[in-house]
């Protein structure tokens, strides 16, 4: 059974940092793209960053420049840097696995338990 852990998040003053890691696990063959959404109460999820297995990233307008995405491939894990944080990035954070399944060799996309990031002013 395939498995997407998320940790970090918590709680941090306006302007400072947290980092989110994420690791896919349980009989996966391979990973092909890794990434965030975020979504906060009565808002739409939206689509933060992803990076593929070939180190190519994409960002949302709203946090270029400020959160970073990395991934490690050998451990199917994927991070996510928010540096300069404001109140509105105040969200649950989701992340996601596009991966294929050791067994089934099927194609999916794999989710993430959710983790509060918190943003005080």
């Amino acid at each position: 059974q395939v498995q997407v852990v998320q940790s970090g998040g918590g709680l941090v003053q306006t302007g400072g940092s947290l980092r989110l890691s994420c690791a896919a696990s349980g009989g996966i063959f391979s990973v092909n793209v890794m990434g965030w959404y975020r979504q906060a109460p009565g808002k739409k999820r939206e689509f933060l960053a992803s990076i593929t297995s070939g180190g190519t990233t994409n960002y949302a307008d709203s946090v270029k420049g400020r959160f970073t995405i990395t991934g490690d491939n050998a451990k199917s894990t994927v991070y996510l840097q928010m540096n300069s944080l404001k109140p509105e990035d105040t969200a649950v954070s989701w992340c996601y696995a596009e991966l294929v399944p050791a067994d089934s060799k099927v194609p999916y996309v794999a989710w993430g338990q959710g983790t509060q990031v918190t943003v005080s002013s």
